[in-house]
Formats: structure tokens, C-alpha cells, sequence
């Protein structure tokens, strides 16, 4: 019994001594740790200034592993993971951040804003608006709706994207006006097959919201001759050449061709001739030449080649232009009735193809056909209604 008190009395003082030697030694990991934390975050932040973001990663990355409890060094990991297009460790961290229940609710709202980020700029679209939508009511309510904007037009879910742009109208409406016209264009063209009377009605709708707008007349007015109802048609016909007469060449085709095939049913509203010429002599250019070509060729009843020839050589009296120089030869060989040989026809057909395309101003795109919402940049309204060679 003695002996075991004995024992005690020594083992209670070794007891203290190794406690204390413990204490001393967790204090000084802690003091290193949290001299190293903010060491290695100065450094990532000297490396990515330098643009040296692999070795600033390295460097967040144990500051992180130093101090797991400072949300700043997760955002600043998360952040730099995503611009290097590492989206799932990205993604991870914002999740885990938004687990925490010791962030403040603007470090959450801003965790909850980055890993919409991540999702979008991942592509994981599905996720990246539901992750956009808990950003309502906050301060990234606004970025939260314009990437969901560009998620929906990427999606071509125009009734979507016509719901959130009327959402933003509320903050910018000279930024957004004009684009939800485009959506309402865009929800007509859909519904046109199947219900033609109420994409007709929505068309006019975009109109007189945005009476400035081109697309919503032109729209409207190839859908009113479609359907028939010629005072319809005439009337957007008109309000498009009051609004500027370039954008006429667009439909000048198709009211010439409606003019040509029942001109009786037309002439009480409107002479197409005399307004095609008159659009014309103030704007040249081979669209509307052309649709101006097509009525006189019914209404002079003499040789179609001839007056197509003689057309052709007055628009290059008026200005150059290999489209018109191309087409008069083609029409006076027809006149002659003779054939051009085939390699000159080849030749001249592909040096005047590109001549013939839609630009996009912001991004130099071209095609064949006038776009209204550019396929490479994606850009609204980027397109003029002109073709190559008459710009």
C-alpha cells in the first residue's frame, strides 16, 4: 500500500510536467500555423499578381490547409480554381462554404452568387439556374437575372427569357426594351405554323411597345400577307418604310411577288411599284432593284430580259457593283438568246457569292440569310439589312 502511494506521489508530478510540455507544444504548432497562414496568402496574392496562378493556387491552398476557418482564403481558392477552369474543386468549395453555419448572410449570399458562377461558366446550365434563382432578393439579384437571361436564350426558351427581361426592364429599360421585342418576335415565329392569328397579335404587341423597333414590322407585315389581310400588310409595310426605308428590303421580295400574283387585290391600299422605285431612288441597292425588277417585268408586259438588263445598267450608272454587273450580263445574254459560256458563268457566280452575304458589325460573321440575333457572338440587332456590297 505504500509502495502504491509512493508510485502516485511521483507519477502525479510527472503527470503535470508532460501536460504542460503538451500545452507548450500545441501553442507553438498554433503560433506557426498562424504564422505561416498569412504568409502563404501574401505570397499567393504576390504570385497571382505576377499572373502566376498555379503557383498562387499552391500557395492559397495551404493557407487554406493553415487556417480552414477564414471564408476569404476559400473565396480566393474557389475563385482562382474557376478561372482556370477547374470547376469542380471550384464547386466544391462554395458548396462547403454554404454549409457553414458561421457565415454571416452576406458571406452566404456571396458564397451562394459564386457557385452560380462556377455552374454557368461550366455549362451545367440546369444547376446554374437553380443556383441563380436563390440569388433573388439579394444583392446579386440583378447579375443572378442576366445570366439567367443568357442561359434562356442559349436554351431559345423565349417565354423564360421574356419574363425575366421584364424583370430587368425595372432597372435598365433602355437595355432591355428592345430585347424583349426580340423574344416576342421570337415566341411568333414559333407559334406562326399552328396559331398564325395569335403570333400575329403578339408581333403587333412588340410593335407598338417598341415603336422604333425594325424586326416587329417586318415580321408582322410578311405574316399579314400570308394571311391575307392586305390592309394589315400595307399598313406594317409602310410604318417600316416611315421608320427607315433600308429595312423595306427585307420584304421587298414578297410584296413584289404578292403585288405580281394579284396586283387588284393590293392596288386599293397601296401602289407597290411607285413605292418600291421611290425606296429605291433614295437607297440603292440590289434587294430592293430587284423586287422593283419583278413588278416591272408584269406591268411593261415586254421582254423580261430586256427590262431586267436595262435595270441592271442603271443601277450600275448610279453606283458600282459587281452583283448588278454579274446579273446584266446573265440578262443580256438572255436577251440575245445566246448562252454565256459556263466556265465565265462559274467565275463570275463565285466572285459575287460573298458579295451577297449578311456581316454581323460586332463580330464579322457572315451568312446567307439576315439574322437578327448573330449565331457567333450572339449579339441582338448586329446585322444591317443590307447585303455585303452595299455597305
Amino acid at each position: 500500500m505504500q509502495f502504491d502511494i509512493i508510485w502516485l506521489l511521483l507519477a502525479m508530478p510527472l503527470a503535470f510536467v508532460l501536460g504542460w510540455l503538451a500545452s507548450r507544444l500545441d501553442f507553438q504548432q498554433l503560433r506557426l500555423q498562424n504564422r505561416r497562414s498569412p504568409k502563404a496568402y501574401f505570397r499567393g496574392l504576390n504570385h497571382l499578381l505576377r499572373g502566376e496562378n498555379d503557383a498562387a493556387v499552391a500557395q492559397f491552398e495551404q493557407a487554406v490547409r493553415n487556417d480552414p476557418d477564414t471564408p476569404e482564403l476559400q473565396f480566393a481558392l474557389g475563385h482562382l480554381f474557376r478561372e482556370r477552369g477547374q470547376y469542380t474543386p471550384a464547386v466544391r468549395i462554395h458548396e462547403h462554404l454554404l454549409m457553414r453555419a458561421d457565415l454571416s448572410q452576406s458571406e452566404r449570399e456571396r458564397a451562394q452568387h459564386a457557385l452560380a458562377m462556377d455552374y454557368s461558366r461550366a455549362g451545367i446550365l440546369d444547376r446554374a439556374e437553380h443556383a441563380l434563382l436563390r440569388l433573388e432578393g439579394t444583392a446579386h439579384q440583378s447579375y443572378g437575372r442576366q445570366i439567367r437571361l443568357a442561359i434562356y436564350e442559349r436554351l431559345r426558351d423565349w417565354q423564360q427569357a421574356s419574363e425575366v427581361a421584364q424583370l430587368l426592364l425595372l432597372e435598365k429599360p433602355e437595355l432591355y426594351a428592345r430585347r424583349l421585342g426580340h423574344y416576342w418576335c421570337e415566341q411568333a415565329q414559333e407559334m406562326e405554323p399552328s396559331q398564325p392569328q395569335m403570333a400575329l397579335a403578339l408581333l403587333e404587341k412588340a410593335s407598338q411597345y417598341d415603336p422604333q423597333a425594325p424586326r416587329p414590322l417586318v415580321e408582322a407585315a410578311r405574316l399579314a400577307l400570308a394571311l391575307g389581310d392586305r390592309a394589315a400588310a400595307v399598313r406594317f409595310f409602310v410604318a417600316l418604310q416611315q421608320l427607315k426605308g433600308d429595312w423595306l428590303v427585307l420584304v421587298a421580295q414578297v410584296f413584289a411577288q404578292a403585288w405580281v400574283l394579284d396586283q387588284d387585290a393590293l392596288k386599293p391600299y397601296l401602289d407597290i411599284p411607285e413605292q418600291l422605285f421611290k425606296t429605291y431612288a433614295a437607297s440603292p441597292n440590289i434587294d430592293l432593284l430587284e423586287a422593283w425588277i419583278t413588278v416591272q417585268k408584269e406591268a411593261e408586259g415586254a421582254d423580261a430580259s430586256e427590262i431586267a438588263a436595262g435595270a441592271y445598267l442603271g443601277h450600275l450608272q448610279r453606283k458600282p457593283s459587281l452583283l448588278a454587273a454579274t446579273r446584266w450580263l446573265e440578262a443580256k445574254a438572255d436577251a440575245m438568246h445566246t448562252l454565256l459560256p459556263s466556265e465565265v458563268v462559274r467565275a463570275l457566280q463565285k466572285t459575287a457569292l460573298p458579295l451577297l452575304r449578311y456581316r454581323c458589325a460586332t463580330c464579322g460573321f457572315e451568312g446567307q440569310r439576315h439574322y437578327w440575333h448573330c449565331p457567333g457572338c450572339q449579339a441582338w440587332d448586329s446585322y444591317a439589312p443590307l447585303r455585303v456590297e452595299d455597305l
